[in-house]
């Protein structure tokens, strides 16, 4: 079986390396368009492939006889890719383009959740920037404001104050998100813990994955600006069955509203959930797998995620569980020098070798590309350092130690990634 994975991140290389596992015989044979330095161990990369033209993609995967198609980011599926595929009869993970605003559209998703009797906060939208400022002046803060499209993970400010509301919104309208900011979304803030859950889903039945936590604050102790992600573990102590059960029926409620309207949601399912007093809500929806929270949900899959995948493009989840290993799973993100913000690239890296033999420690690539010399940096988050281990200690420990045999020029990481987990779990500070 031939599988081509779109995208060329941490979360490509963990779903590469996770369906690199599977035990169908023959094993399938990856390509990763435009993958990185560890996923060229794993399948072919392929460079020169744009993954947001949904013909050039089609003309790729007939060319080279693809079977299936698994799509990471969400830029290709708002662009359409899985509709020109699916029109060409190849098997793709992933919502059509009209299913996919539930991430593209942040008034689409919260409309739909209205409908659908899902948790979220209070919201409003605007298209004009004095009606949108008004509107503050009636609610006052703290208040989520957010561009309304896809903006790269930047588009969502929450602001403690008035002014900081005011400048977010005049932002948005200022062109920066482009046609992303043209609408604006402002939520009600809400207080809690956040926490993650994926689930597959082929548009009647939902198969949740395992939660996930992620770090989004650049620096430790949750400070500095909002990042695509610092660091993430799995299981998440604080979700209990009570509070699972419930964000699983939250996706389920979505999926039954999609499919009520006509317009079938098939893929993956992203919740972020906030644990408020009143129980989880939801804070957005996305489109596809979770990055960092696939680098530590899949390594913690025992069943056969080719399997899984083929269940959900071919409608017959009814039945899928899946199974999972008890260890828990604690990734640590090395950033480049200055991210979120500006940064340089090509810095040489140095002992990937040495810290994926530390036990329980995989190193996935994030933003990394192959020389004749060494790996090179090539974006903002560069690797996840990723440990399973019997217990949250233990998993730090791993994921430390082999952060300390990496080294790049203006590398950082937070050092606190998992503590959370281990305060939740036995009340210590």
């Amino acid at each position: 079986m031939n599988v081509l994975i779109l995208g060329g991140g941490g979360r490509e290389h963990a779903i590469a390396w996770a369906l690199s596992r599977s035990e169908q015989d023959p094993k399938p044979k990856l390509i990763v368009a435009p993958g990185n330095a560890g996923t060229a161990k794993l399948g072919r990369n392929v460079t020169d492939l744009d993954i947001e033209d949904p013909q050039a993609v089609v003309r790729y995967a007939v060319g080279q006889c693809i079977d299936l198609v698994v799509v990471g980011p969400e830029a290709p599926l708002v662009a359409g890719v899985v509709d020109a595929l699916e029109e060409e009869g190849i098997r793709t993970l992933g919502p059509s383009a009209a299913a996919a605003r539930l991430e593209g559209s942040k008034s689409f998703a919260k409309d739909v959740m209205r409908r659908a009797g899902v948790p979220t906060g209070e919201w409003a939208e605007f298209t004009e920037e004095d009606a949108a400022l008004a509107y503050l002046e009636e609610t006052g803060a703290p208040v989520v404001v957010k561009a309304d499209g896809l903006a790269a993970g930047k588009g969502v400010t929450v602001a403690m104050d008035l002014a900081g509301a005011r400048e977010a919104v005049h932002e948005c309208f200022s062109g920066r998100f482009g046609e992303a900011g043209h609408k604006v979304v402002i939520e009600e803030y809400l207080e809690g813990q956040e926490v993650s859950l994926l689930a597959l889903t082929d548009g009647v039945f939902l198969v949740p994955l395992a939660p996930a936590q992620d770090h989004k604050r650049a620096f430790d102790g949750d400070t500095g600006p909002n990042t695509g992600g610092m660091g993430c573990y799995s299981p998440v102590p604080v979700v209990d069955e009570e509070a699972f059960a419930k964000m699983a029926q939250a996706l389920a409620a979505v999926v039954w509203q999609m499919a009520d309207d006509g317009n079938p949601y098939r893929g993956v399912l992203y919740g972020g959930f906030i644990l408020t007093e009143d129980g989880p809500k939801v804070l957005e929806f996305n489109a596809r797998l979770g990055d960092p929270e696939s680098q530590v949900v899949l390594p913690r899959l025992r069943s056969d995620l080719l399997e899984l995948v083929l269940a959900t493009v071919e409608g017959r989840l009814a039945h899928a569980e899946p199974e999972w290993s008890d260890d828990v799973a604690v990734t640590v993100v090395l950033a480049s020098g200055g991210y979120p913000g500006a940064y340089q690239t090509g810095k040489a890296i140095e002992g990937l070798h040495h810290a994926e033999e530390v036990p329980g420690v995989t190193v996935f690539h994030a933003g990394t590309r192959e020389s004749e010399a060494a790996s090179l940096t090539t974006a903002g988050r560069v690797l996840n350092v990723t440990a399973l281990a019997p217990t949250f200690e233990e998993a730090r420990e791993r994921a430390y130690e082999a952060v300390d045999r990496i080294k790049f020029e203006g590398m950082h990481y937070r050092t606190d990634i998992g503590r959370r987990a281990i305060v939740q779990q036995h009340g210590q500070s």
